[in-house]
């Protein structure tokens, strides 16, 4: 089959764009996704298709969301005869995800939940307000599997005690499972990108925490990275005294890059 050549579409910096062209990563990629027919596979920027190309012949029906109105005809040319592509032009970014997910009638059954499984090539530059959009979807979701900036990956995967442990790592993880898989170099990408990219593995929580007001969470959270050099009693003296945080049994002279995932939970409930 005769496909677009990415090197002959102009890449518009607006949208991020960088083109997937190395078939052995592609290939790794789809064998992570590891989709079948019945799965309710959402894409968020397929651009040329480098990956839809390989999804759709399994699931035979595809949700992508692309922005970028001009790629659309190269996208349809490329996965043409291949399944039922179904292509939303908007922004992932104010997409409501609610209507992907079903709930469809089956013979003999009264209905089948098809959560959503989500892929991307996120665009680097808002990755993570469009993460932040997805989790507010995650009951919805079974998995999400991305391409991200290497950096961003590493943060989010952290554990507490190291340097990359931060706000995305605790908002993450506080939603889902996550995993690093592997890593993609710059010369995989038409243009190459000037940083390392690397696949990530999220699946919202089977065991949900017991946050008791996510947004006050979101918010100690976020007032603890802020000056992520201040201790917990500096960093949070206008919310919480000394005495409080050492009757949680969280030490107050500790910066919040050592401060467990439980262990913001267990604040945030106590203020709440």
């Amino acid at each position: 089959m005769k496909i677009f050549d990415p090197t002959k579409h102009q890449a518009k910096k607006r949208f991020g764009q960088n083109f997937l062209h190395d078939g052995n990563i592609i290939d790794r990629i789809v064998s992570s996704i590891r989709a079948t027919e019945e799965d309710n596979i959402i894409e968020i920027g397929p651009g040329l298709g480098a990956i839809t190309r390989q999804l759709l012949p399994i699931t035979k029906k595809m949700n992508v969301i692309e922005l970028d109105r001009d790629i659309i005809p190269k996208l349809k040319f490329n996965c043409d005869g291949l399944g039922e592509l179904i292509i939303h032009q908007t922004d992932a970014l104010k997409f409501d995800y609610d209507q992907l997910y079903t709930s469809e009638p089956q013979d003999g059954e009264s209905s089948r939940v098809n959560l959503m499984r989500v892929v991307g090539n996120l665009p680097y530059n808002i990755s993570t307000p469009i993460l932040f959009h997805l989790f507010k979807y995650a009951n919805k979701i079974k998995d999400m599997h991305f391409m991200l900036q290497k950096e961003v990956v590493e943060r989010m995967v952290a554990n507490p005690g190291s340097k990359t442990y931060g706000r995305l790592s605790v908002m993450t993880q506080s939603v889902c499972d996550t995993r690093m898989l592997f890593i993609v170099p710059p010369t995989a990408f038409t243009p190459a990108p000037k940083v390392e990219s690397a696949i990530v593995w999220l699946a919202p929580r089977k065991k949900k925490l017991d946050i008791k007001n996510r947004k006050l969470f979101a918010l100690i959270v976020a007032e603890a990275f802020n000056q992520r050099r201040k201790i917990l009693r500096n960093a949070w003296r206008k919310r919480i005294g000394t005495v409080d945080i050492e009757s949680l049994g969280i030490d107050p002279s500790l910066r919040p890059e050592n401060i467990s995932l439980e262990e913001f939970v267990k604040t945030s409930n106590f203020l709440s």
